[in-house]
C-alpha cells in the first residue's frame, strides 16, 4: 500500500515554542475523538505532570541512537538541545486502519513527513507578534531567561518555514485559532480524495471511478 492509499488523514501540526500548538491540539482531539495523537520519542525530561507514554515516550540518549540506526523514526530532530523521533510504524499502523492522526512536532520534522507521507496535511501555528510570543514563553515558568532567549532566536528561524506548509494559523484568539484547526481537519476529510479512499465502497456503487 502507498502513502497515497492509506484511508486515513496525517495532519502534521508545527509551530515556535509558545505559539500555542500543544493547547490547540488537545483542544481539537477534546472536540473531536477521530483525531488519534502519535506519541513521540524524546531525550529531554520529563516536564511538571508529563508521564512516559502519555506525553512522550522518554528514551535514553543510547536508546535513540539505537532507534536512529534502525531506521525505527518517520522522522527525527534536534530541538534546542533535545531529540525528538515519531515512530514510523505506529503511524502507517494507523493510518492504514483508517484512523485520522496528527503529529505535533518542529518544521524540519514536518518536511520530512512529507518526504514520505505526500499527502500528509501540513498546519503551522503562528503568534501574533513577537511581544506576545515573548509574553506566552515567560507566563508559562518552564524555562530559564537564557533558555527562553534562544526559543525566540530558534523561532525567527522557524517561522521563515511558513510558506513550505499548507495552512496557517494565526493563533491571536485561542477559541478561533481552534475554530480555524477544526476546519482544516473537516474540510481535508471531504476532499476528494480523502473521501475516495475512506468510502472506497460507497464510490464503488455508485461507479464513481
Amino acid at each position: 500500500m502507498s502513502a497515497m492509499e492509506y484511508p486515513g488523514n496525517l495532519f502534521v501540526v508545527a509551530a515556535p515554542s509558545g505559539a500555542g500548538k500543544s493547547s490547540l491540539v488537545k483542544a481539537l482531539r477534546e472536540l473531536d475523538s477521530a483525531v488519534n495523537p502519535s506519541v513521540s520519542h524524546t531525550t529531554r525530561a520529563p516536564r511538571g505532570q508529563e508521564k512516559h507514554g502519555r506525553e512522550y515516550f522518554f528514551v535514553s540518549p543510547a536508546e535513540f541512537d539505537a532507534m536512529v540506526q534502525a531506521e525505527a523514526f518517520l522522522e527525527w530532530a534536534n530541538v534546542h538541545g533535545h531529540r525528538y523521533g515519531t515512530s514510523k510504524r505506529a503511524v502507517e499502523e494507523r493510518i492504514a486502519s483508517g484512523a485520522d492522526v496528527i503529529l505535533e512536532i518542529d518544521f524540519q520534522g514536518a518536511l520530512q513527513v512529507r518526504k514520505v507521507f505526500a499527502n500528509a496535511v501540513l498546519i503551522f501555528i503562528l503568534p501574533p507578534s513577537w511581544e506576545e510570543l515573548r509574553s506566552r514563553l515567560e507566563r508559562r515558568g518552564e524555562d530559564a531567561p537564557e533558555v527562553i532567549e534562544l526559543r525566540l532566536q530558534n523561532a525567527a528561524e522557524e517561522m521563515t518555514q511558513t510558506r513550505e506548509f499548507d495552512y496557517v494559523i494565526i493563533n491571536e484568539l485561542f477559541e478561533r485559532a481552534l475554530f480555524d484547526l477544526k476546519a482544516i481537519v473537516h474540510a481535508q476529510r471531504l476532499r476528494y480524495s480523502a473521501q475516495r479512499r475512506a468510502r472506497a465502497d460507497t464510490f464503488a456503487a455508485l461507479n464513481i471511478p
